[in-house]
């Protein structure tokens, strides 16, 4: 009996396709286990051909599905170490054999062999953990997440690709939320990826485009009114130094300084003052941000916890996201000028703020993939960390296509009156409103 998707949004496209190669659904389970290495391929996770290979991963996982999916594996095989043997080591690699991560002559036995180490290792690559080659509480957490659910997931991410309205360029940079990562782009090979952090569930980072416009050294940052109200004003009702401490400065009218001890904070609800903090290394963006001008006031920074970038689980921030190695992402936005970098590192020693301002914009995408298929045919699954592969969540997190920038507008009458005429009651158009401008 074949099994129903959770998500009922797979068009009618996907059926045909699933139709006529139904022959080779075998095959491409059979590429999960023997047909791609561990190493992460050079093609993007999310490019032009994502949508095909992700269509291949969900033909291969719908005939999991039809086999009766996988078993789940008790919580007794985390206390398995290599070498280790028994029953547990068994029902182990019957769950990595169904996902194709354990190639099938490694089956007999009931050792905790290499075979089975680098069948974890492979799992736990294309689930986004560390790959120590023995089961973890995540690791575990992973292998028991049914087959439906991983189905849903491959769904959502074909019904957002569908949609999507992002133009993939020469160079670009994809900020991907669930895998909280980054890569940066060039003519469809990916040249640089980073771990980030970005927004935990109460905070979430955005699905947006822009473009990256600038290189900021040593920034100011400026702390949104949102965090001020939920988080500086508490802490300053706890500790009345901690502006002081971390370096912040409150600034009223004509950016004069307040005294943060003249402050009512115990009735402070609303604050009549912007709070910024001094560059430096207890600032919040590091010594470094990547400014991309947008309606969600997001953007890509460095960061004095460097100690996050080692977790698993990176849901941290406020809504932007940090970036692990930022200064090398920096250098390639900045390529093909002198800002190499040791020359951002130099002036980064100076302590002085400075903007560099890119050459030619770079296009930036933040996507929510949670389920998708790479060009080394490996199938990765990520959180669904904010629940957004609902029918209404996969809306409100595709990336739509830009409007068109509207013409500019005749300052000059034209020589002679132009002789179309207007019916009797037809309003003039509007004049534009103005553009809403984000700051940071």
């Amino acid at each position: 009996m074949r099994h129903s998707h959770p998500l009922e949004v797979v068009m009618s496209v996907h059926r045909a396709r699933a139709s006529a190669i139904a022959t080779v659904a075998g095959a491409a389970l059979f590429a999960l286990a023997l047909g791609a290495s561990a190493a992460r391929a050079n093609e993007p996770s999310y490019g032009p051909n994502t949508y095909d290979r992700t269509l291949d991963a969900l033909i291969a996982h719908e005939d999991i599905a039809s086999r009766g999916g996988w078993p789940r594996v008790p919580a007794s095989v985390t206390a398995l170490k290599p070498d280790a043997q028994g029953p547990d080591v068994v029902l182990l690699k019957q769950r990595l054999l169904a996902s194709g991560d354990l190639p099938p002559e490694a089956m007999p036995g009931d050792v905790y062999d290499a075979a089975v180490i680098a069948a974890v290792k492979r799992f736990q690559l294309r689930h986004g953990l560390s790959d120590l080659g023995t089961v973890g509480r995540l690791t575990l957490k992973a292998l028991n997440v049914p087959v439906e659910i991983r189905l849903n997931q491959l769904t959502a991410t074909l019904e957002r690709l569908k949609s999507n309205g992002f133009t993939f360029t020469g160079r670009y940079v994809v900020v991907n939320i669930p895998g909280a990562s980054v890569e940066a782009v060039e003519n469809g090979i990916v040249q640089r990826r980073h771990l980030a952090v970005v927004g935990r569930p109460d905070r979430p980072s955005p699905v947006l485009q822009a473009s990256i416009t600038s290189v900021n050294l040593n920034p100011y940052w400026t702390v949104p009114t949102s965090i001020v109200k939920a988080d500086i004003i508490p802490k300053m009702r706890k500790e009345p130094d901690f502006v002081a401490k971390s370096n912040m400065k409150l600034l009223g009218a004509e950016n004069k300084e307040i005294d943060p001890a003249t402050v009512n904070w115990t009735s402070l609800n609303a604050p009549y003052f912007t709070v910024r903090q001094d560059p430096g290394p207890l600032n919040a963006l590091g010594q470094l941000k990547i400014d991309m001008p947008n309606s969600e006031a997001v953007y890509l920074h460095d960061t004095p916890k460097k100690n996050l970038f080692r977790n698993d689980v990176r849901f941290n921030s406020s809504g932007c996201a940090r970036v692990e190695g930022v200064r090398d992402l920096a250098a390639w936005l900045l390529e093909g000028t002198e800002w190499t970098v040791p020359a951002i590192e130099a002036e980064i020693a100076k302590g002085e703020r400075k903007n560099i301002a890119l050459k030619k914009a770079v296009p930036v995408a933040w996507v929510y993939l949670t389920g998708w298929q790479g060009a080394d045919g490996l199938a990765q699954f990520r959180d669904d960390i904010y629940e957004l592969d609902t029918p209404q969540g996969i809306v409100t997190s595709t990336i739509v296509a830009r409007k068109p920038k509207a013409r500019a507008a005749i300052t000059q009458p034209p020589a002679r009156p132009l002789s179309i005429p207007v019916a009797p009651g037809t309003a003039a158009p509007a004049a534009p409103l103005p553009a809403k401008t984000a700051s940071n």
